[in-house]
């Protein structure tokens, strides 16, 4: 395989986390949506630093060999192994129950995120890291347990999980994704809508291997859809709040999509006098995902959302359903980045 380059350039840019390795109602549910990368326009966010402390590298000590990760509730500086943070990244984000090329697809998509932010942060730091790498705050950075976070969450589950998790990360150790040279936005979500979105429609960044592909097996799942239910006083009250909307007329004609990607997502919707991007109008109404319609009943308005999660990257039940099918990690990898390709951190 080819080598990883070190990479002298500023990345142009680093799309905006925001979270959502959500809350996981059980031990095998999946975590809600990742995305997995930092806008570097964004305002840092900020950290509540207790102390910023970090063991020293030895001579003998390959900066690749670990990641400086700061804790977000105590502030510590925790150095980790790459091979532990793959394998702690994994666990928070994808269910051990998920097939063993998933959750390699998984690990080396991972790897990729943490490398990248790394090369960020040494050319870029944010202050509010302290010099660390990147937070485990999964609002703004990749989730990730440590061992004892993860025997806290698994619980009876956790040697299997372990084991299970850690032999996929040992197979792919040192890989990463790259496109020309470097190390890819390895952005993944829950679910697609039955299409992967683009990261120009969602993000407003044109990223030549985040692209629409067909990701149909995700209108397989069980949570494929779902349904919210507001009254009128509801919707009205939760978007007044956000945008000072005012609504008059019949309650059926409130609201109007302007505007869809080709992968079903909306980006711009009137709402009463106001127009908003269906990202704002997701979050206001804490939505699966921005593929949704509205219809009004005579009562109350009826919302259906498909996918979960921003659509952008890797499908992680498309993923799973690729892996059933026999489909390797490699495969799922190139399905979900095309033109990218495979490559090992040296």
């Amino acid at each position: 395989m080819k080598q990883y380059l070190p990479i002298m350039t500023v990345f142009t840019f680093m799309l905006i986390i925001i979270p959502i390795v959500s809350v996981i109602r059980n031990k095998e549910e999946m975590p809600e949506e990742t995305i997995v990368s930092v806008s570097e326009s964004r305002t840092p966010h900020k950290i509540n630093v207790v102390k910023a402390t970090v063991t020293e590298t030895s001579a003998e000590e390959k900066e690749e060999d670990f990641f400086l990760v700061m804790d977000k509730d105590s502030g510590e500086i925790m150095k980790v192994s790459s091979r532990d943070y793959v394998i702690g990244a994994v666990m928070a984000e994808m269910p051990s129950s998920f097939e063993k090329e998933a959750l390699k697809a998984q690990a080396v998509a991972a790897h990729t995120y943490a490398v990248r932010q790394r090369e960020k942060e040494k050319l870029k730091p944010t202050a509010s890291l302290c010099g660390a790498h990147f937070s485990n705050d999964p609002r703004y950075y990749q989730a990730f347990f440590t061992k004892e976070q993860a025997k806290d969450f698994y619980g009876d589950y956790f040697d299997i999980s372990y084991e299970k998790i850690s032999s996929a990360v040992d197979e792919v150790t040192d890989e990463i994704i790259l496109y020309q040279n470097e190390p890819i936005v390895a952005a993944f979500h829950s679910m697609s809508g039955g299409m992967t979105e683009s990261s120009k429609d969602i993000w407003g960044n044109e990223t030549p291997y985040l692209v629409p592909v067909e990701s149909f097996s995700d209108e397989e799942i069980a949570t494929y859809k779902e349904s919210y239910t507001f009254t009128p006083e509801e919707i009205k009250a939760r978007i007044s709040a956000y945008c000072g909307a005012e609504f008059e007329g019949k309650e059926a004609e409130w609201f109007y999509v302007t505007e869809r990607t080709d992968s079903g997502s909306v980006t711009e919707i009137q709402v009463g006098d106001k127009t908003l991007s269906g990202a704002d109008f997701r979050t206001i109404l804490s939505l699966r995902s921005q593929n949704f319609t509205i219809n009004y009943n005579g009562e109350d308005f009826i919302i259906i959302t498909k996918g979960y999660g921003h659509g952008v990257g890797m499908s992680q039940y498309g993923a799973n359903a690729m892996a059933k099918d026999g489909a390797t990690y490699r495969e799922i990898l190139s399905h979900y980045y095309p033109g990218t390709e495979i490559s090992e951190v040296i």
